[in-house]
């Protein structure tokens, strides 16, 4: 059937002059030229399933994120006027629009638009929840209830409510994502790391510390928490940017239950309980991770004061070093694939696609033109996450030949904005549709977007009916495969109390894992038999139902330490992990002794395990450790077992200096046992700790020890230790005198003619990989390749998936017109004459700089006679570099079959 184009809205001239922004001289909208849309036979997936065109422009455009409600009908929330766009595009606003299949054919028949409004500026984040429309529109999130459930949003009719407020970023693609819903009948969102300070609808607010200020205009950031410095949250804990948020629909007793992200884009609660979500890169670091309740991802330090760089050891790796693998305080960084740039994701759990499926965690790869699969495995407090590719566009060097570069362009215009299981089954993925991703901007003038679908070959879609007015039907819709139907059904049981047990107790027999899991965080909340029946769920043969159990109990309010005494000693590190997690809100009296018996489960090396124990210690640190010390019989210092040294790691508490300097000292422990010593000193905050890295510095004749220390010294004087005045204390030891310290010039060699070729000539050519293998080698004088070279320029394993063929060329010719995000060099001149320029890593006083070739030089304030931003990039163009524009088509060759 023809696709029709809805009637184009006009807004009415009162609404326009409401504007924020004047507009621009404007372009043809809609578009003059036809929408682009993939081949569907160009995508790889699994042989037992199709992918079909289910919506395409003129239907929407540029989907920025959808939902799917219980009808099948898909709602989308388009980013027409995104970036640079705004003003240029659509005059009325960005729109909501919902997509429909009214006749049952497998592709979208009605296109109608929700609502357009100027104020709408590309948001990020829809859900649907019955007749509520969730929008996350910084620095708002808005709930539009549909009263007369016509799919048109009438002011004078329908309503329109604040539900949170406080979060930066309009137009920036690092603020507010989208609300979920969990099997607990909660909602669910994240933040990047724009932050924000909102209040609950309990009264309690919350401070998101971040510096972080760029990306977008500062009148796009509405509070001010790059002032916040470390500042408590009202329920007594501090936060960093970004953020994850758990609250009930009513927007009370909000929770932060993960920070320290860089940009997480959206996040999914399976109906165990697990939250999964992927993250994006500075370098080449995305990641794709469980997320350990109430942890931090360590992109900011603790207090959001610091990003990674700053913590980053010497000989480090980059993807380390950017999650703080290696420092107490944070929680397995999971899947560190690499560069892209990571959007929607989903749990498939059951439906139309065969058992395989059950289970498995689908993951948006917008830049790799791919959606990545994981089957989560338990394995210990962590989940083992083995990648696969579900569905991809990407061009494969192996079976396409350079004859048809064009077509390989062509095809990795795919960019995944989003996906989500259907009522039906089904699996649906909006595509955004862009030659490049990232860099704040678009440069698809056509604006295209699609919604393709994803189910067994042949497939017919079926929506079943919602019958919310018997328990029967309440049960079927909790079965339902879409997390945003089966909320319903979950809400509705929950009302019925006890009335509901018998029904949802015969769910727990059934063959779906998923689906029993369902009905156990129900349990609590029908009546005494429900509750009786959750806490002998606690002892079921299966570890998963156990902790969902455990989890359901927990999330309903009710004492939780009678169970955390009962399931301590669980075989299952998964259910201590949440155990240890748990006990938070209790004394040390009360919890010692169960924290006993978790440590007594620690084998030394499960990093969310020993985390876990340290959330669950917040703020009860030493007493703790007090405890943990008599109880594990660990009086002597130098017989420390291994776990409890690493236990005594992470609580950083001040009580354990002594001991730590006493093994720091000991020459009857090895090396690395001193070491480790000395860096667990430098984690405790506590002007003590200083005071004991400085003595043993004088103490330790050992240099290879010496240098760990002043290392330690120099690194969090800087940081966390900047405020126990350590630059005076490192001049008057030696170590750092901001007057005598000798500083390097370094400039980058300034390009005296233009290259000899263009980009035009280098693509006309036929590129050899193998030779470019060769070739790339000279870029190590900046970046990183194969791991030879310093890390100062953007990694270039995976760089060139994220660009066209075009970009590629450019960047390596032309470096000055694209300079890579976070990468703008900074111009140092000193007061005598000294010039150095590179990326400012630590800006503050002094000012650490990375130059050309991985030189780094701390900077004393003192020594500044001014500072600017450079124009041109730091990196060498081709022709500095000695390469021909045969050099150049290898390199580019070797860089696209790179992954």
């Amino acid at each position: 059937k023809p696709v029709v184009a809805p009637k184009p809205v006009v807004a009415a001239p009162k609404k326009v002059a409401k504007r924020r922004y004047p507009l621009k001289s404007a372009m043809p909208w809609p578009p003059t030229l036809d929408p682009e849309t993939i081949n569907t036979s160009t995508f790889a997936l699994d042989a037992e399933l199709e992918v079909t065109l289910w919506a395409k422009s003129p239907m929407l455009y540029n989907p920025t994120n959808m939902d799917i409600d219980p009808m099948g009908r898909i709602w989308v929330n388009e980013g027409v006027n995104y970036r640079e766009k705004l003003g240029v595009r659509r005059e009325a606003g960005d729109r909501v629009v919902v997509l429909s299949d009214t006749n049952g054919d497998g592709t979208a028949d009605k296109s109608q638009v929700f609502i357009q409004d100027p104020m709408l500026e590309s948001p990020l984040g829809i859900a649907v929840f019955d007749n509520q429309i969730v929008i996350s529109q910084p620095p708002e999130i808005i709930i539009y209830t549909d009263v007369n459930r016509n799919l048109k949003f009438d002011k004078d009719i329908d309503k329109k409510e604040i539900f949170l407020t406080g979060f930066n970023g309009r137009q920036h693609d690092h603020s507010l994502h989208s609300v979920t819903s969990g099997p607990d009948g909660k909602w669910y969102f994240n933040s990047g790391n724009c932050g924000g300070i909102f209040t609950d609808k309990s009264g309690k607010t919350f401070r998101m510390n971040t510096k972080y200020r760029g990306g977008a205009s500062e009148k796009n950031f509405y509070t001010a928490t790059n002032k916040l410095d470390g500042a408590k949250s009202d329920d007594g804990y501090v936060w960093s940017s970004g953020f994850s948020v758990r609250i009930n629909p009513d927007g009370t007793d909000a929770e932060i239950i993960g920070h320290g992200y860089r940009n997480s884009y959206e996040q999914v609660v399976n109906s165990f309980g697990d939250m999964f979500q992927s993250d994006n890169d500075d370098y080449s670091s995305c990641r794709n991770s469980y997320v350990l309740e109430y942890g931090s991802a360590g992109y900011y330090s603790l207090d959001g004061q610091h990003k990674w760089q700053t913590a980053k050891r010497p000989g480090q790796a980059i993807p380390r070093a950017h999650w703080r693998q290696d420092n107490p305080g944070t929680f397995d960084a999971g899947d560190v694939y690499g560069a892209g740039g990571p959007t929607g994701v989903t749990f498939y759990e059951n439906g139309a696609l065969s058992e395989k499926w059950n289970g498995t965690y689908l993951s948006c790869e917008a830049t790799r033109s791919t959606i990545f699969s994981y089957k989560p495995k338990p394995q210990g407090a962590n989940f083992e996450l083995k990648r696969s590719n579900f569905l991809t566009s990407q061009y494969n060097p192996k079976t396409m030949s350079p004859e048809t570069d064009e077509q390989i362009d062509k095809r990795i215009y795919f960019r995944p904005s989003d996906i989500s299981v259907g009522p039906d089954g089904a699996i649906y993925v909006a595509d955004w549709y862009d030659a490049g991703s990232g860099g704040h901007s678009t440069s698809d003038e056509t604006a295209s977007g699609a919604i393709y679908r994803i189910a067994p070959k042949n497939f017919k879609s079926t929506i079943p009916a919602i019958d919310l007015s018997s328990i029967a039907g309440q049960i079927e819709v909790l079965k339902n495969p879409s997390p945003s139907v089966r909320y319903l059904g979950f809400n509705a049981l929950k009302a019925q109390g006890d009335k509901a047990y018998a029904s949802v107790n015969k769910l727990l027999d059934h063959k779906n894992p998923y689906i029993a899991a369902r009905a156990i965080w129900l349990l609590p909340h029908l009546g005494k038999k429900g509750i009786a029946q959750a806490e002998a769920l606690l002892k079921h043969s299966n570890p998963q139902y156990r902790l969902v159990a455990f989890r359901s109990l927990r999330r309903s309010g009710i004492n939780m330490l009678q169970f955390a005494k009962l399931l301590a000693n669980d075989s299952d590190a998964g259910v201590r992990r949440d155990v240890a997690i748990s006990l938070s809100p209790y004394t040390v009296e009360e919890t010692k002794d169960i924290v006993s018996t978790l440590a007594k489960g620690y084998d030394g090396k499960d990093k969310n395990y020993v985390e876990a124990i340290g959330l669950g210690s917040r703020l009860k640190e030493e007493g703790i450790w007090k405890s943990l010390k008599t109880s594990l019989n660990q009086s002597d210092a130098l017989a420390w077992t291994d776990s409890f040294a690493r236990i005594t790691w992470r609580l950083w508490t001040t009580a354990a200096l002594e001991d730590l300097k006493t093994r720091a000292l000991s020459d009857n422990l090895s090396i690395e046992q001193r070491l480790f010593a000395i860096e667990s000193i430098a984690f405790i905050d506590d002007a003590k700790a200083p005071d004991a890295l400085f003595k043993l510095s004088k103490q330790i004749e050992v240099k290879e020890i010496q240098d760990v220390i002043l290392g330690w010294i120099t690194r969090q004087g800087l940081t966390q230790w900047s405020k126990y005045n350590i630059k005076d204390r490192l001049k008057e030891s030696g170590i750092y005198d901001p007057e005598s310290i000798t500083l390097y010039p370094v400039q980058v060699p300034k390009l005296l003619k233009e290259s000899p070729y263009t980009v035009e000539d280098v693509a006309k050519l036929t590129g050899d990989p193998e030779k470019g293998k060769t070739a790339i080698l000279r870029c190590t004088m900046c970046h990183e390749v194969n791991g030879v070279g310093p890390n100062f320029g953007p990694r270039l394993e995976g760089w060139a998936i994220k660009q066209t063929k075009g970009a590629t060329i450019t960047a390596i010719v032309y470096p000055s017109r694209g300079i890579a995000h976070g990468f703008k060099g900074t111009e140092f001149t000193l007061k005598d004459g000294t010039v150095i320029q590179g990326i400012t890593e630590v800006n503050g006083d002094p000012t650490t700089v990375l130059s050309q070739g991985g030189v780094s030089q701390t900077i004393p304030g003192s020594r500044i006679k001014n500072k600017s931003n450079m124009k041109s990039s730091l990196m060498l163009s081709a022709d500095q570099l000695g390469l021909t524009a045969q050099d150049v088509a290898d390199i580019v060759a070797y860089m696209k079959q790179w992954e």
